[in-house]
């Protein structure tokens, strides 16, 4: 009897795995469905974005230019000033002259890490498996009164990252993560909202709450797939 019992528990928990993993998948196909499909994200190459973000009272322009694992250029206009933070693979700089810099900064490695990981422009959950990733449904929670499946992400590199995916529509409403903030790690949470499709099939949210750890941003334009001269990956 004592032996039945474990080959029935060792049953049922080999079941509720594969009934998890299936789900987390379904989930997730789901997800890349609402979003624009599988050969939409596998064809996307890259991504500009026109923004405002707003903090502390100022409205701030950001544009956001990225290459899929090539490199990402933020420029950000304040105080009659043009500073702007570089990402590629192997390097990152900063140059931040309403904050004092009078030359770029090179990005220290901790932090470099961390910003590579934002160079997918398809995203963690697509194609997770072939990333090296692993994806885990925790489970269904409340957010603000929508409910949501909470799909918590290891990627290749060790880092965590847990996506909130509305169960009506799919879009993810919410991502925490730790990154680094003013030089020092922190958890961030990132709401989005008001996901809106492009003219060649893309959904993208255009309102992002948190966004660089610091307030709310607001996207006026965005272009896919348009030609990117990789120079302004390079420091001034």
């Amino acid at each position: 009897m004592k032996h039945l019992r474990i080959i029935l528990f060792t049953a049922a928990s080999l079941f509720a795995f594969t009934v998890n993993a299936q789900t987390v998948d379904e989930v997730i196909d789901k997800h890349i469905e609402a979003i624009g499909g599988k050969e939409k994200l596998a064809s996307l190459k890259t991504i500009r974005m026109e923004t405002n973000l707003s903090v502390q009272g100022m409205d701030i322009p950001v544009v956001q230019t990225l290459v899929h694992n090539v490199g990402q250029r933020v420029d950000i206009s304040a105080m009659g000033m043009e500073g702007y933070v570089i990402t590629t693979p192997n390097a990152g700089w900063t140059f931040f002259p309403f904050m004092g810099h009078s030359a770029p900064e090179a990005t220290p490695a901790d932090q470099l890490k961390d910003a590579v990981d934002q160079l997918d422009a398809q995203g963690n959950l697509f194609n997770y498996k072939e990333k090296g990733h692993k994806a885990e449904l925790v489970g269904k929670e409340d957010v603000d009164g929508t409910e949501v499946f909470k799909v918590k992400v290891t990627t290749s590199g060790g880092k965590e990252r847990t996506y909130f995916i509305d169960s009506k529509n799919y879009y993810v409403i919410r991502e925490t993560r730790k990154a680094f903030v003013n030089g020092a790690e922190m958890e961030v949470t990132i709401n989005f909202g008001d996901y809106k499709k492009t003219e060649d099939g893309y959904v993208f949210p255009h309102t992002i709450g948190g966004a660089f750890g610091q307030g709310d941003m607001t996207v006026s334009k965005i272009e896919v797939n348009k030609p990117v001269d990789e120079k302004i990956f390079k420091i001034n």
